[in-house]
């Protein structure tokens, strides 16, 4: 077995009907796929009823399961009761909500108009809080447990500049999962969230990082483990919390990107591009060893930053 396989066994989610917003294309495809390939009913959800239908076709030629596709602008409230409603009237319940639908830019914020900044938020925060309470008015009128999963990022709680309008909106999501994680918990609805880190997805990371940009600001160089993720990893991660087997799990959100955030954090943490020259010259001028010897290490270390860099 290796992290690129599937983790659960096979029908972990047979009868389990799940939403995936933004199940057209990237991880919401990929997530959606996978809970498939594990038996559920799977709707997806987007703006593109074109993308929407022919992803269904392939996730459901490849997996057995039943895929219905729907078009909704999560931003209206109106066409997420719509998708409620055509879902239960197909599968007859709503068992599950993935809340992934996302829009993002990469600019210095003083250079965003004010309708740029509403886009990413309306999108992001509002989407996900329509989708939500929405689905959890419906499932604690009918008495009917559920499960919420909301896709945020890192920068949830650490901030980030040039992504300002996607920080205030996955922080505000991440917010509303711990606080509808205790309040709903007495009607048998759980709240969780995941933070990846990087994932590649063709569309959104050329949009993001275009042309050479990919290759000077490769993600892979600020991950620990040396690597970015693989979309099966995170699909493995959101199927085992909407899953039963997580039913002791609320209110929590789980990072998934190979330390990361953790890098980023620490103060001294760029110190991993220190050549051993330099470490050995700041080691001799410690303990009082050659001068000579330490000059040449201390050269010879700084010959080799400068290659790298």
């Amino acid at each position: 077995m290796t992290y690129t396989q599937g983790m659960l066994k096979e029908g972990a989610l047979k009868g389990k009907t799940i939403v995936v917003t933004g199940g057209g294309t990237g991880l919401g495809r990929s997530m959606g796929t996978y809970f498939s390939e594990l038996g559920a009913n799977l709707v997806i959800t987007s703006r593109k009823l074109d993308v929407l239908t022919e992803t269904a076709r392939e996730i459901s030629e490849k997996t057995g399961s039943p895929v219905l596709p729907l078009a909704c602008d999560v931003r209206e409230y109106d066409q997420v009761e719509q998708v409620i409603k055509d879902t239960k009237a197909q599968f007859g319940k709503i068992d599950i909500l993935l809340n992934n639908a996302a829009g993002n830019f990469i600019s210095p914020t003083e250079r965003l108009s004010h309708r740029a900044f509403d886009t990413v938020v309306d999108i992001v925060l509002k989407g996900s809080y329509n989708f939500t309470l929405a689905v959890g008015k419906d499932w604690i009128e009918e008495k009917h447990p559920g499960n919420i999963l909301s896709i945020v990022t890192t920068y949830a709680w650490t901030g980030s500049g040039y992504v300002v309008p996607s920080a205030c909106a996955k922080a505000g999501v991440l917010s509303m999962t711990r606080s509808l994680a205790v309040e709903w918990a007495k009607y048998g609805i759980r709240a969780n969230a995941i933070a990846p880190g990087p994932f590649p997805t063709k569309g959104a990371w050329d949009r993001l990082l275009p042309g050479d940009l990919q290759k000077k600001f490769d993600p892979a160089n600020k991950v620990p483990v040396g690597r970015v993720g693989d979309h099966q990893e995170l699909a493995n991660l959101a199927a085992y919390l909407v899953s039963d087997f997580s039913a002791y799990v609320n209110g929590e959100v789980i990072t998934i990107d190979g330390g990361e955030w953790l890098k980023g954090a620490g103060e001294m943490n760029q110190l991993d591009q220190v050549p051993e020259e330099l470490w050995d010259a700041m080691e001799m001028s410690r303990k009082g060893g050659s001068k000579l010897k330490m000059m040449f290490a201390y050269f010879n270390g700084m010959r080799k930053l400068k290659f790298r860099k």
